[in-house]
């Protein structure tokens, strides 16, 4: 694996303040320059605003077909937006989209109202998120990334963020939306992101920039299995963010591969089952295998189960029951959860003796 000296090199010097690349299958580090920094983000913390409404939706606390009614405080956002109008009602999709797109600061707040109630709410939400998601070195003060005390990041903690908000295909699906007529075509929407035009293999990111941030960009793209994530914060002049992050992705591209090893939900074992009303459970990979080494680095890769003779019931659909191992030359380089296919209930006194004369009845 590359490390940080990998930007010290002339083709890889950055003129952003920090920058991360990191490959979203394990959030491995190929390169990065000062990736601890704190310092202020702009629009980039609407990642975090974006992460809490997705999740929202799926969790069934919000609806994508929700109207939503503008408060005063949402109208009365500054900077980028579409101009909300006090009372003014709209879909909550929409309000998601003109922040996906358009990084709509009067939208990010109304999001933010309407799921938690007020901002201020939904700020304590988004610190508690960071939090549980390893984010160390960020600290929220609210929904959009206008200028405030005491509100920072890092490019590590938004590559972190970045990578956890992949997972989720609304995101993606908001993330790549090029343009979008508002208000039945009054009021028309462009991408911020302008990688989705420029770098091929682009599906997600977010853009950023005030006087005390520079220019900043979260951003992740896709090529031959290969999904990186870049980060490039404080860079100095307009559009040198995307100049930057191009250089990170073409460097790691041209670096890296996927290597696709299993599908997720792939079966890999059936085991027996004890005292269950089943015999027998599947054994499925928890999530793809793929292995991410230097080009040409795929030879000497061998995978096993590690996995128990027999399992005893209940068990839950999904419950990790062992792992599949890879390993490379002998050295382990990934460990991925294996789960059980389905549900076995424990069976019951008479359930058992049936199954036991049935046995018996059939003989050796």
């Amino acid at each position: 694996m590359a490390n940080s000296q990998a930007f010290a090199s002339p083709f890889l010097s950055t003129t952003a303040k920090s920058a991360v690349l990191m490959e979203a299958y394990h959030g491995q580090i190929l390169g990065e320059k000062e990736p601890h920094r704190k310092q202020p983000i702009a629009s980039v913390v609407k990642l975090m605003t974006l992460l809490l409404a997705v999740e929202a939706v799926e969790q069934g606390k919000v609806r994508l077909t929700d109207k939503v009614t503008a408060s005063e405080h949402a109208a009365g956002m500054g900077g980028s937006q579409i101009f909300l109008a006090p009372e003014e009602v709209m879909s909550f999709k929409e309000l998601l989209i003109a922040v996906a797109t358009a990084s709509a600061n009067d939208a990010s707040v109304a999001v933010a109202e309407h799921i938690a109630g007020s901002e201020e709410a939904f700020v304590a939400a988004m610190n508690a998120r960071a939090q549980a998601l390893g984010m160390c070195n960020t600290r929220y003060v609210n929904a959009t990334g206008l200028p405030a005390e005491g509100q920072y990041s890092t490019a590590y903690d938004q590559a972190l963020l970045l990578r956890e908000a992949l997972k989720h295909p609304l995101f993606l699906e908001l993330a790549q939306i090029k343009e979008y007529d508002l208000r039945g075509g009054k009021f028309k929407l462009y991408n911020t992101n302008k990688l989705l035009w420029w770098y091929k293999g682009t599906i997600a990111g977010k853009t950023g920039w005030t006087e005390e941030a520079g220019y900043c960009l979260a951003s992740a793209a896709k090529r031959q299995g290969l999904t990186l994530i870049a980060v490039v914060l404080g860079c100095p002049e307009p559009r040198s963010h995307f100049r930057e992050s191009i250089k990170l992705y073409n460097w790691g591209f041209a670096r890296y591969q996927a290597v696709p090893l299993l599908p997720e939900g792939a079966r890999v074992a059936t085991l027996p089952v004890e005292k269950g009303t089943e015999d027998r459970v599947d054994i499925l990979t928890g999530r793809e295998v793929v292995l991410v080494v230097p080009r040409g680095g795929d030879k000497g890769i061998t995978q096993q189960a590690e996995l128990p003779r027999s399992l005893k019931a209940p068990l839950r659909q999904g419950e990790r029951v062992g792992y599949w191992v890879v390993k490379q030359e002998g050295q382990e380089k990934l460990r991925v959860p294996l789960v059980t296919a389905s549900g076995v209930a424990k069976a019951d006194f008479y359930t058992t003796l049936r199954k036991v004369l049935r046995r018996v009845t059939k003989g050796p």
